[in-house]
């Protein structure tokens, strides 16, 4: 779960900023790179968030893991638009019987989808990686999410690395004793230890309703709290949309 800036260099710029400010911009650019009708943009927008990463020391095991799945999207996209979607042909062949035609507009269109993708993908990366979770979620609550929502998503950050452990402990035990020797054997023990889980999951949140009712907790969570902003940071901030801005314009 290296996906919040806790996992990584502490020293960077980016980490000293209020988790709002950086909040705001990152939806101002995404509005920005879904409504670019180009390439330039995105691809400005990933090259930024790539040195962003670089500055911050991600690890490129980590950055590569984050980018497989929207890239793996993205290419599948590009080829389904390439393939069914457009009326200049840049090539056609037959396949066992089976006509393949590539057109230039789908390969276009299809590109335009990707780079939105990806662009996208990069804003959220930098905002995760640069942002604890905790001042992540006081900056959703300063945004009027749901309290609900909040509440839920802290108690899920917080529960799902102690399933992940339940559920490294229930594998080895498992493996220990044969249980992936085959294809059978490995099914049935996979189902065993998804079932586990599930009983583990209801069990956690029994057990912290239990607890926080008896501490009397009444839906206030002070680490949800906000300072005031700092001028610098807002005059920075207004400065980058206004460079931003300008170069979606052109």
């Amino acid at each position: 779960m290296e996906i919040f800036s806790e996992y990584f260099k502490k020293d960077h710029l980016l980490l000293k900023v209020d988790a709002r400010v950086k909040l705001i911009v990152a939806i101002i650019v995404l509005i920005m790179v879904l409504s670019y009708k180009g390439f330039v943009f995105p691809l400005l927008v990933v090259s930024l968030s790539l040195a962003l990463c670089i500055r911050m020391k991600i690890p490129l095991r980590v950055f590569i893991l984050r980018f497989s799945e929207p890239m793996f999207l993205a290419l599948v996209l590009v080829l389904i638009k390439f393939l069914f979607s457009g009326k200049d042909a840049i090539f056609s062949l037959n396949l066992l019987g089976i006509s393949i035609t590539g057109y230039r507009e789908g390969l276009v269109e299809g590109l335009l989808i990707a780079s939105r993708i990806i662009g996208a993908v990069s804003i959220v990366a930098v905002l995760g990686f640069s942002t604890p979770f905790t001042e992540f979620m006081a900056g959703l609550s300063w945004l009027r999410i749901p309290k609900g929502l909040i509440e839920i998503l802290m108690f899920a950050y917080r529960y799902i690395f102690v399933l992940l452990e339940d559920a490294v402990v229930i594998y080895n035990a498992q493996k220990n004793r044969l249980g992936y020797s085959n294809i059978r054997r490995g099914l049935s023990s996979f189902g065993i230890l998804t079932g586990s889980l599930t009983l583990k999951a209801f069990e956690h949140s029994q057990n912290a309703t239990v607890a926080m009712v008896q501490r009397g907790y009444d839906g206030n969570m002070p680490m949800l709290k906000h300072k005031p902003f700092k001028p610098s940071e807002i005059i920075i901030s207004l400065l980058f949309i206004i460079a931003m801005g300008f170069v979606w314009k052109i």
